[in-house]
């Protein structure tokens, strides 16, 4: 297993974070589906973000595929709302490596090495292009909706198959599309597509696109279970494009706890030196 345990955090955490952008968008849904006024989206929306609960717990099995590795392993996911996420990582039933993640830092633990290593949490946009805030790890765990504000104005973007809400005007993302060969240095901002079910009544995958980064970020929640009246994520397809890497997660959660509180725990024993 690589040395290199950022990606594999990042979507143990994110359980990302985050399908490639040579593949068109599937039409998931056969029949058109009824007009949905927007208001009626946003309420939706509204209401899933609102709602996540104080304390999770998971085992989620990973599919981890990039450029240069093609890896599975285990990951035990212990939450608490606002506050700090616990991996315990295992690799043919072996404990390699237990992180934690809070507000502002990432602690990794390499058992196999036995070493650590500290770094803020902003560390993470180095492999993904995009800025991730410890409240998006939990929106994507959880299947909420990423970076959603319920007080900015979200827009429409009709498509007879799918009920899209999104972050920019249609004319607005037609915009950075053109200016996206000539960008560098340019800021831009992130644009965010959310798909709702057909029933417009649940999130099934989000596209995070950030232009300035040259990266693109889909989540696909392909199932869910209800745990608890909390509508949890099943199995999750995520795929991230970036210049230098192309990236596909798949997870399946195993079990699921809600609201049973469990000890965040990881010590870095003494012996152990800072990993090169």
């Amino acid at each position: 297993m690589s040395q290199n345990i950022k990606p594999f955090l990042a979507f143990a955490f994110l359980a990302l974070l985050l399908i490639s952008c040579s593949k068109k968008l599937v039409v998931i849904n056969p029949e058109k589906l009824e007009r949905k006024k927007t208001p009626e989206l946003v309420h939706t929306l509204d209401s899933l973000f609102l709602l996540r609960p104080t304390f999770f717990y998971s085992k989620i099995s990973t599919q981890f595929q990039d450029t240069n590795q093609n890896v599975s392993f285990k990951t035990s996911i212990r939450m608490v709302k606002d506050s700090a996420t616990n991996a315990l990582i295992t690799y043919a039933a072996i404990p390699i490596f237990n992180t934690m993640l809070t507000k502002d830092s990432l602690t990794i633990l390499n058992k196999r090495s036995k070493c650590y290593s500290k770094s803020k949490l902003s560390s993470l946009k180095e492999d993904f292009g995009y800025d991730f805030e410890y409240k998006n790890i939990e929106e994507i765990i959880l299947g909420l909706p990423i970076s959603y504000d319920t007080n900015q104005k979200h827009f429409q973007i009709h498509d007879p198959y799918n009920y899209i809400l999104s972050s920019h005007r249609k004319k607005e993302i037609r915009r950075n599309d053109r200016a996206r060969p000539n960008r560098r240095n340019e800021s831009s901002d992130i644009i965010i597509k959310y798909f709702l079910t057909a029933d417009a009544k649940g999130l099934k995958k989000m596209e995070i696109d950030s232009p300035e980064d040259s990266t693109k970020i889909i989540v696909e929640y392909l199932s869910r279970e209800m745990v608890d009246n909390f509508n949890i994520p099943k199995e999750v397809t995520v795929n991230v494009k970036t210049p230098r890497n192309n990236i596909l997660v798949n997870l399946t959660y195993e079990k699921i706890e809600i609201n049973q509180p469990q000890p965040l725990f990881l010590v870095i024993p003494e012996s152990y030196e800072i990993c090169e």
